[in-house]
Parts: C-alpha cells; structure tokens; sequence
C-alpha cells in the first residue's frame, strides 16, 4: 500500500507549526490535532481562552485527514439504537446536534474560505430487496424526527442519478454531503492558529497527571493546564487508561483512480454515495474528476494484502464502466470505534474532558464535538452532557482479545451482507 494519499497530494492549505521546545502554561491543553482537537481550539480561543494543541503527528495526520470526506448527520450506531439507549427525548436532542453539526462545517467552510470543495447530495443505496425495505424505514424515521425525507429512487430515475447495476433503489438526501478533508481540516487549524490558538506537531504526549492545574509531559518539556480535552481518537492508545478500553481502533481504506472523463457520468449530480452493508462501499467524485472508493476493514488495523487491487475490483462491480481503470492512490488510517457505535463523551477529575469514538461517523460530528467541549469547559456543559450521558461499555477481554472478540460480535452482520 505504497501509493500514497490523495488527500496529502492535493492539500491546499499551508499550515506551519513547530515542535513543542519550552515548558508552557496555558488555559487549555488539547491532546490531538485533528477536527475534534482544532475545533475546540478554535472556539475556546474566541472565547479568549489561552490554548496549545499537542499532536504527536501533523496537524490532520490521523483520521480527520484520511476519512471518506462524506459529511453525515445521525451517528455509527443508527437512531433506533440510540433511542433505546437514551430515550425519545434525548435521541431528539441528538439528532438535532448531529443535524446542527452539517450545518457547522458547511458554515465554517463558507465563513472562513476553506477550499475543501464542499458539495451537498447524497444517496443512501439498497442492494438487496431487504434494504429497501430500509430505505422506506429509514424515510419515515427521517419525517418522525422532523428532518428532510427525500425520495426513493428506482429504475431509470436512479440510473439517471447512479449509473450503476449494482443498486436497486437509493434514498436521496440534500442534507448531508461531501468534503475534502484534509484541506477542512487544515483549513479550520489555520483559522484557529490566526486567531491565537497555539498548535505543536511531532509533541507526542507520554503523561498526563491529574490536579487542579494539569502537567501534560512530551519529551523534556511539560504544558500546565486548567483545563484538558483529550481528542486523540483511535491513536490516543492507552494514554488515558481509564477510557482506553472504551474504543477500539479498526483500519480503513480508499482508493482513488485516475482523472478520468466518465466519471462524471457515473453519479452526474455528484453526490457522495454509500450501501445499507455492515461493512459497507462508499465512494463519491473528487473536485478532479477521479473516483474515490473505500470500503474495506480491518480490524487488526494491518492493511489486507494486495488492497488496491482488491478495492479496485470492488469498485469495478459497482462500477462496470471502470474496467480499463488504474489505481494512482491507494491510502488508510484507523478509526476509533465504541461497542455501540455511539460517541463517547465525558469528563475525568472534573477538568479532564474526552471525546471520541465517533465510529466512522465523525466528518461533521467531530466539529460540534469540539464547539461542546469549548462550552463545557466555559461553564456551558448542558450540550455536551447530552452526550456524555449515552451509556458506554468497554471492549471484553483488554487490549490482546479485543480483536477477536470484535471479530466474533461481527460475523454475524457480515454474514447478514451476504444474504
């Protein structure tokens, strides 16, 4: 898997920041420098907060800048399961979050001249009878909860829209939509950076210890802080020990093709595009005219063997007209799933706040996950507590038999594709 990521070929950003190289004191310390990390900096420090940013990579190095770019209300676990999980009212009150998360990042795009090439479209589509059944669940679950339902395509009117004989019906849905994500991503932290927040890459934090006032150590240098968010996603590791066990980091992996001509014609009103699998295909146009298509796990986080070959070949089934197609990027990253594939809020000792496991679910969601933890460390914490409040169990067996216990909980529903 050495070719590369799209995304790191065509940023457009310029971000410059350093190494942590002094001992420092600030309001807020953030563990992590992707969306969720750089988006509660940036709204602590418009609350005139000061705030350092310690990313043991670069800015955007983890899943923030190597994800499908598809923009999503809702969550990984689905509203069903997480009405049953919280009850009727606070699944409303979260959904009008994830709702308020879309509109965020479009907002932030337009309000700060990020060039991430955001586009609104998306079709949720249905490969056997069983899921379109889904699709009309999914319509009415949409009305229930006071958001845009759309319409369910079929035969030549969603040919017109997916030119694919894979599908049998789709949902449209002129909410949610697509981004290039490293660009938001470093698009977003240059905003932050103009606007105070201080941010270090290659700061690699190995301690925290808990108090009143926070030392955060990396290398010879410690951060002293009031506050502390932790937002390091699935490569925080065991860092934090009292909520490692809560989240597990599983691989996954897109492909970009050639620029090519047709493949315009392939989805003409460029929406992104994603099946009703468990473990699903999603794919979308990129602003250059390639086909850009993930969909392959792994949950040992190792890459499986021949993987671009193996993906373009996915690709080919949804896509015949991609016969004659090359593979010029092939990249993944690890994403930070819960048991539930609900997000894990909360706090430790009081001024230690976390946020992760977004489940693959986290393009929008990660940026409102920042702007809630800036209000709760502002004294504003009824948003995020919403959250926190979702129940959490940790993986069985610690650290070496989680994978095969995941592995076993999910043959079941990879079997289920199947059929």
């Amino acid at each position: 898997m050495a070719l590369g990521n799209y995304y790191e070929a065509t940023r457009r950003v310029e971000l410059v920041t350093q190494p942590l190289a002094q001992d420092l004191s600030v309001d807020v310390a953030i563990i992590g420098g992707g969306i969720t990390g750089i988006s509660a900096a940036l709204h602590l420090v418009e609350r005139g907060y000061r705030v350092a940013v310690l990313e043991a990579e670069h800015i955007g190095w983890g899943a923030s800048g190597r994800n499908g770019g598809q923009v999503l209300p809702g969550f990984g676990a689905g509203m069903v399961k997480i009405k049953k999980l919280v009850g009727p009212a606070q699944a409303k009150s979260l959904w009008d979050m994830s709702m308020e998360s879309v509109d965020l990042l479009y907002e932030q795009i337009q309000r700060f001249g990020i060039p991430c090439d955001p586009e609104r479209g998306y079709l949720h589509a249905a490969i056997k009878p069983r899921q379109v059944r889904e699709l009309h669940e999914a319509q009415a679950e949409l009305a229930e909860l006071g958001a845009p339902a759309g319409r369910i395509l079929q035969g030549d009117e969603l040919q017109a829209r997916l030119a694919s004989p894979k599908y049998l019906a789709a949902l449209e849905d002129d909410i949610s939509g697509h981004i290039h994500p490293l660009n938001y991503t470093l698009g977003l932290a240059k905003t932050a950076q103009d606007a105070g927040a201080m941010l270090y890459s290659q700061t690699k934090v190995t301690k925290v210890t808990p108090g009143k006032i926070i030392t955060i150590a990396s290398g010879q240098h410690t951060v002293s802080a009031s506050f502390l968010l932790t937002a390091g996603g699935a490569y925080l590791g065991d860092l934090m020990a009292p909520i490692a066990g809560y989240i597990m980091p599983v691989g996954t992996y897109i492909i970009a093709t050639e620029q090519r001509a047709d493949v315009a014609q392939m989805i003409p009103r460029n929406e992104a595009v994603a099946d009703l699998n468990f473990v699903l295909d999603y794919f979308r146009r990129s602003a250059d005219n390639r086909m850009l298509f993930g969909g392959r796990v792994s949950y040992s986080t190792l890459p499986p063997p021949s993987l671009p070959a193996s993906m373009l070949r996915r690709a080919q089934k949804v896509f015949p007209q991609l016969a004659d197609a090359r593979v010029e990027y092939c990249w993944g990253g690890n994403v930070d799933i819960t048991q539930n594939r609900a997000p894990h809020f909360g706090k430790l000792a009081g001024n230690i706040l976390f946020a992760h496991g977004f489940s693959g679910h986290g393009v929008a969601l990660t940026g409102l996950a920042g702007k809630l933890a800036a209000e709760a460390i502002a004294g504003q914490a009824e948003r995020f507590d919403v959250f926190a409040k979702i129940p959490h169990a940790r993986f069985p067996g610690g650290r070496r038999l989680r994978v095969p216990a995941l592995l076993l909980a999910t043959s079941y529903f990879r079997l289920r594709d199947m059929l």
